[in-house]
């Protein structure tokens, strides 16, 4: 039986309780993208949130800027969670056992102990690797408490299958979340659904299972139902035993593995039974490619806060079937694997990275960078220089990104791409034009400054005869110099009259 939930203390039907749930979402999903809510606070008294504002994404005529945000229920974020999809950038840590035998993913390690396949002695450094994400403007890290392969990264009791086994012989859940908790990141366990060394996961036939064409893995004996409690107890450890965890991000479904057959229903009470406020994604319902319950408007009790999409950002965001906005972060990797891979050389070039984030950004989505520790338990050499590349980008032009959502009422530019924050749009130039620089899209009569936001200093409007004939645009004066004062992406914050 499900755990009482305020929501149905009335006994509303099952379509009433649908269409209060759909309601409530796009009230909030309305105000989050589109300008200020209040809403109660953690420690009493109220809560300003300024989100941008995206005139065009706004579903209901009636909200204003002092709306009080809807109570929370299962669907509805609360005032953590709208702080959560404002910090946009964010890493992903693989690290596990693959980490020590150059393997990317789909490995059943069978009967070999911990010590045979988890190598890592003294070398672990969490904290220099925490310190290097937030540095290079990172506010959140996701790290592999469980990948597939079962392996535990920390200290559960249900298990010999851990971390503790192994020449390491500490717990490196705790250390990263100490590391994390030290620099003000916000903390994010990842935990697979699956586990392919569980004698009681399916084996044989199973689509995704590395032993699936072994028929002498038969499933004959195996108890699913055993592994789900399992499951359940040890995500109950991960989500007791380290304090405030920010987010939980299940991973994955597939088939009919799915749904309730995870028994998902009363694995995500208990999550936010546990830890109150906590982010979980979707991926209790789909898999990188599926948008879930939330984007048929049918959310179901276990429909998590965001989309997942993997290995790609969707070309035009992410919109429900009624198309009302949805919260989205995408993941994907620096280079080809998830987790470290000595051969593989093929790192996307912080210029590249920089310019996907802002993407992301302009189409109301976040961006989860994956930077896997090599076999010494640190960041490869090329991990770390792009991170500080990004860095180096990043300190001065934050605020293009903190906060930002897109900026619907202006078109995107052949130059680059625009975000905005209230008031603020900015200007992303990936690319130097001919003449002055054109602001399509901007009343030229509202604008109050144009300023560089690397070193903040104002950018006059230009009175060149070259573009008199386009008397409606407003066009800005980067100086004689053809040459852009930053190659990737200089940034113009452009400021309008409210």
């Amino acid at each position: 039986m499900r755990e009482y939930n305020p929501i149905y203390k009335y006994g509303m039907s099952e379509r009433r309780k649908k269409v209060k749930k759909k309601a409530l979402y796009k009230k909030w999903m309305s105000m989050l993208l589109a300008g200020v809510v209040t809403t109660t606070g953690f420690m009493g008294g109220t809560v300003t949130l300024r989100a941008a504002e995206t005139t065009n994404w706004i579903g209901d005529e009636g909200l204003s800027g002092t709306a009080d945000a809807p109570k929370p229920d299962d669907v509805v974020p609360d005032a953590n969670q709208f702080r959560y999809q404002k910090e946009e950038l964010a890493a992903f840590c693989h690290f596990g056992p693959n980490t020590f035998n150059e393997i990317e993913w789909g490995e059943h390690y069978g009967n070999k102990a911990p010590s045979e396949i988890f190598k890592l002695e003294k070398d672990f450094d969490a904290e220099t690797m925490v310190k290097t994400l937030k540095d290079a403007g990172f506010k959140k890290l996701i790290v592999t408490a469980k990948h597939h392969d079962g392996f535990c990264l920390f200290d559960s009791k249900y298990t010999d299958y851990k971390v503790t086994n192994t020449p390491a012989g500490r717990d490196l859940i705790k250390e990263y979340v100490e590391a994390l908790r030290e620099e003000g990141l916000k903390v994010g366990l990842y935990f697979t659904l699956l586990d392919w060394h569980h004698p009681d996961y399916p084996h044989y036939g199973d689509r995704i299972h590395p032993m699936r064409n072994h028929p002498e893995c038969s499933n004959e004996n195996r108890d699913f139902s055993r592994y789900i409690e399992y499951m359940y107890n040890q995500v109950e450890e991960v989500c007791t035993n380290y304090g405030k965890i920010d987010i939980m991000w299940f991973d994955f479904s597939y088939d009919d593995m799915r749904g309730e057959k995870w028994g998902a229903t009363r694995l995500i009470d208990m999550v936010r039974r546990l830890q109150p406020g906590i982010i979980i994604d979707n991926r209790l319902e789909v898999s990188g490619e599926g948008r879930g319950s939330l984007y048929d408007c049918n959310p179901t009790p276990y429909h998590g806060d965001f989309v997942s999409p993997e290995q790609i950002i969707p070309p035009e965001g992410i919109c429900d079937k009624e198309g009302n906005p949805m919260v989205w972060e995408a993941c994907f990797t620096m280079n080809n694997n998830w987790g470290y891979c000595a051969n593989d050389h093929y790192y996307k070039p912080a210029s590249m990275l920089i310019k996907k984030l802002v993407e992301c950004v302009s189409k109301g989505g976040n961006m989860i960078l994956n930077v896997g520790p090599d076999a010494k338990g640190k960041f490869p050499k090329e991990s770390s220089a792009i991170l500080a590349e990004i860095g180096r980008w990043m300190d001065k032009n934050h605020d293009s990104i903190y906060g930002c959502a897109p900026a619907t009422d202006i078109p995107k530019p052949d130059y680059g791409r625009i975000t905005r924050n209230g008031n603020k749009y900015y200007v992303h130039i990936y690319e130097n034009t001919l003449g002055p620089l054109p602001l399509i899209g901007f009343d030229k009569n509202k604008i109050v400054k144009v300023r560089a936001l690397d070193d903040g200093h104002e950018v006059p409007i230009s009175t060149l005869w070259v573009h008199s004939d386009y008397p409606d645009i407003a066009f800005v004066d980067l100086g004689p110099d053809p040459v852009l004062p930053d190659s990737v992406d200089y940034v113009l914050e452009v400021e309008m009259a409210e």
